[in-house]
């Protein structure tokens, strides 16, 4: 299934309001939410992957093609991780990119990338997750890059995350395709599921019109493919990123478009907000 839509306009989001300014972390970790983590006891990712995956410079810049029409001034990056997503997608029209990070390391990780200026000095930190977000607050784009199929109640956080996008604003949401390719990878990254066209549209978040829908890295559903059924393993090898985003991510950026986007081991969609009827 392919949906484009050439309007291209931003999105809102809230944050919480205890946004940190800048390269300031909240000490806020009492503030949880049970998207993230099990009651009383703070999220740690259990994933081992995002320091592997931060070199994938092939499929981030590809990824950033997709997505960066979508992007407005103010951008909410939901699950923001050690700053891989930011430094990929930052572009110099953006006014405001406010990070969401529940794992306390992982969020201390992002504020020292900001601390020695390897991330914009526009980024904003806040250590929870969009529960901890002030309901007054928008954005012009809300982001889920690889952290919906984190989240158990995935429908709950969209339904959650629309009702402070700003009319005409995106929500973005860029998840692993096809349940059938369900690995050990996933399990040990704490994925709850992977996402097909009609899965995730099924989650139609309230106020929101389908603007884009489309599989993305074509060559790359054979490696994972192959990961499940010959490999099995639960992290992938440097080596193994490297040949994957050197020559299959590079190939796929042409095959795709010859499928229509109607193939790949990556989905992404593009909710837009429609407007206000007065």
């Amino acid at each position: 299934m392919f949906v484009d839509n050439p309007q291209h306009t931003a999105l809102p989001v809230v944050v919480p309001p205890a946004v940190l300014h800048s390269n300031q972390v909240a000490a806020s970790t009492s503030r949880r939410s049970a998207q993230f983590e099990p009651a009383g006891a703070p999220y740690e990712y259990v994933g081992e992957e995002l320091d592997l995956f931060a070199g994938a410079t092939h499929w981030k810049a590809y990824v950033s093609r997709h997505i960066a029409p979508f992007l407005g001034a103010e951008v909410l990056e939901v699950g923001a991780g050690i700053g891989g997503t930011t430094r990929a997608l930052w572009q110099p029209s953006v006014k405001r990119w406010v990070a969401l990070e529940p794992d306390p390391r992982l969020a201390q990780r992002y504020e020292q990338s900001c601390r020695d200026g390897n991330l914009p000095a526009r980024c904003e930190l806040i250590s929870g997750t969009a529960a901890d977000m002030a309901s007054d607050q928008c954005f012009d784009s809300v982001l889920y890059a690889d952290v919906l199929e984190h989240i158990e109640d995935d429908r709950g956080e969209l339904a959650r995350v629309a009702r402070h996008v700003r009319p005409g604003g995106h929500l973005i949401v860029l998840a692993p395709a096809h349940n059938w390719l369900f690995s050990e990878l996933d399990r040990a990254v704490g994925h709850y599921r992977r996402y097909t066209a009609r899965s995730l549209c099924a989650l139609d978040p309230p106020e929101m019109q389908l603007a884009q829908l489309r599989y993305l890295d074509s060559v790359g559903l054979l490696a994972s493919l192959a990961n499940k059924l010959v490999l099995r393993r639960g992290t992938p090898t440097a080596g193994q990123i490297a040949v994957w985003d050197r020559y299959m991510v590079p190939c796929s950026t042409l095959l795709d478009a010859a499928l229509a986007f109607k193939c790949g081991k990556s989905i992404l969609a593009v909710w837009r907000k429609l407007p206000l009827v007065r």
